[in-house]
């Protein structure tokens, strides 16, 4: 079997390859503050590019300011065919809390830093990142947010608009009044709650980007995909990886690392096919996630 890697999916106007890269752990601990080893988070990213990745996400409330410099010192002037994807809705406190950032002038002054910081002149695609839920999605208003977002699209500052940690309900919202090109929510083996979601975006050519692709697991559950790594000779993060893109086209992945031992790893993930009898398996573990889980 052919490398899904070489398999590209439309988002921001271009076709990207299905790996891409996650910058969000190139910060300090916490995503908060410096690196530790700011010539290793240089190295990741150049060894991002040279592995193929053409699809970094990022934010400007990652440190804050840190990734988005990292990715301007390593990778300035971008190659053509990069696309970054970068999200706002949220800021950093000094105690390095996560706090709502909605307002019009909070969103403008992000999308400027983010500008700033990555040293563009228009962005590629700006994800907005619900704040109603912290960890998963919950009901709540965006649309003035997203009027903000689709007046600064207008102006040039954005190409395109995404949504993260949002409900089909927020998605439809949007939609009525600026395209969607993307949607950013938790989605793994374990938490499979959009399923329905990603098959609905898929046919109306909208790009689905999971994060956590290893997050949320049971020991019970950890230890059937530790059974199946262990029975292909690959490691769990790896079947998690191919499985994802075995699931649908319209999956991008960012799994994010500050290693490059790990970074290779994760790449390696691009060639591995998952047998029908390893699918069954991990199937089974989203069942008990849905046995476990009070209605």
């Amino acid at each position: 079997m052919s490398s899904l890697q070489n398999f590209a999916y439309p988002l921001g106007g271009r076709l990207v390859r299905r790996f891409g890269y996650g910058a969000m752990q190139l910060a300090g601990p916490g995503v908060f503050g410096p690196p530790r080893e700011p010539a290793t988070a240089l190295a990741v990213l150049r060894e991002a590019l040279a592995l193929g990745v053409n699809h970094i996400d990022t934010s400007d409330f990652y440190g804050p300011h840190i990734t988005n410099q990292l990715i301007r010192e390593a990778l300035a002037p971008y190659p053509e065919d990069l696309v970054i994807v970068t999200k706002i809705g949220a800021r950093r406190g000094k105690d390095a809390s996560w706090n709502p950032a909605f307002s019009r002038g909070e969103l403008t002054a992000a999308v400027h830093d983010n500008l700033h910081n990555l040293g563009l002149d228009s962005l590629d695609v700006v994800n907005l990142r619900s704040m109603h839920g912290i960890h998963q999605p919950e009901e709540g208003p965006l649309e003035d947010a997203i009027g903000v977002l689709a007046d600064l699209r207008q102006q040039g500052l954005i190409l395109h608009i995404g949504l993260s940690n949002v409900t089909p309900t927020q998605i439809q919202a949007a939609r009525r009044i600026v395209p969607i090109t993307c949607v950013q929510n938790l989605y793994n083996l374990a938490h499979r709650d959009d399923d329905a979601l990603i098959d609905s975006l898929a046919q109306d050519g909208i790009a689905y980007v999971p994060f956590f692709p290893l997050g949320g697991f049971t020991p019970l559950q950890s230890e059937a995909l530790s059974s199946v790594a262990l029975e292909l000779g690959v490691t769990p993060m790896q079947v998690a990886i191919a499985w994802l893109l075995q699931r649908a086209p319209n999956i991008l992945l960012i799994p994010g690392t500050s290693s490059l031992t790990h970074l290779r790893e994760n790449f390696a993930a691009t060639q591995l096919a998952l047998p029908p009898q390893a699918l069954a398996t991990l199937d089974r573990i989203s069942q008990t996630t849905r046995q476990e889980t009070p209605r």
